[in-house]
């Protein structure tokens, strides 16, 4: 008899997983990182400006609407290398460093799949540089969240409903080019355990607080959320090209 071999446990599928296409599940190993800042101190943001442009970073940098001295910077990149190779040195350098770090609006997240998307890699990595990147839609909102693990005990069939709730408020503003939305997961990644790292993103304010409201009577906000916040407000005062 031949000698048995014994296996062990099969390595995870981590590739993300999108709809079918061409009779296939589309699967990609691809996700845009996103990272954001906030600082103090910034009396001008001119000298920022004129930092950043040549670079060569993709992102954008905000000025804070709760802080008359307040900036964003969010940045991205396929590679989390980038964050370290090429941000933290902008950060140390003489333009960035008098500034004060606000700890607690610090959000480092990925891009992620459902399971349904028709076009996975849009989904993924095109679609949310395009939307951060619009200059018609300078006005943006970022927070975390975190979930309650009751959410997470719940059969699949019911998440999807309570996520579909969420989702459709989600498509009906961006419909209307009223708000459009940026999803990041964050396990492992927040530095206060967070889950989602969310950015709402438009050509005005009040529709992107507006959509956060419509959003508080779901069940996912108003049943399933520990915990959400701190907000960053602010208005788009550069933006990298989008290419």
């Amino acid at each position: 008899m031949a000698d048995t071999i014994r296996r062990g446990p099969e390595p995870p599928d981590l590739s993300e997983k999108g709809g079918m296409k061409e009779g296939q599940q589309q699967r990609s190993d691809q996700r845009l990182f996103m990272q954001f800042f906030a600082f103090g101190g910034c009396e001008q943001s001119r000298p920022l400006i004129e930092a950043l442009e040549p670079s060569g970073i993709a992102g954008a940098l905000y000025e804070d609407v709760n802080d008359p001295r307040g900036v964003g910077l969010l940045t991205l990149d396929e590679d989390p290398d980038f964050f370290l190779d090429r941000v933290r040195p902008l950060l140390n350098g003489p333009v960035f460093r008098p500034l004060v770090q606000k700890p607690e609006y610090t959000m480092l997240g990925r891009t992620y799949a459902i399971g349904y998307e028709p076009d996975l890699v849009d989904v993924l990595l095109h679609r949310p540089r395009r939307t951060v990147l619009n200059r018609a839609w300078r006005w943006a909102v970022w927070y975390p969240l975190r979930r309650s693990g009751r959410f997470t005990q719940l059969a699949a069939d019911e998440q999807r409903t309570i996520l579909a709730e969420h989702g459709a408020i989600g498509i009906s503003f961006g419909v209307a080019d009223y708000a459009h939305d940026i999803r990041l997961a964050c396990h492992g990644l927040d530095k206060d355990d967070n889950d989602f790292v969310v950015g709402l993103i438009g050509k005005e304010l009040y529709p992107l607080s507006a959509i956060v409201q419509t959003m508080r009577k779901t069940q996912q906000t108003s049943l399933y959320l520990e915990r959400l916040g701190p907000f960053f407000v602010g208005r788009a005062v550069w933006q990298s090209p989008a290419s």
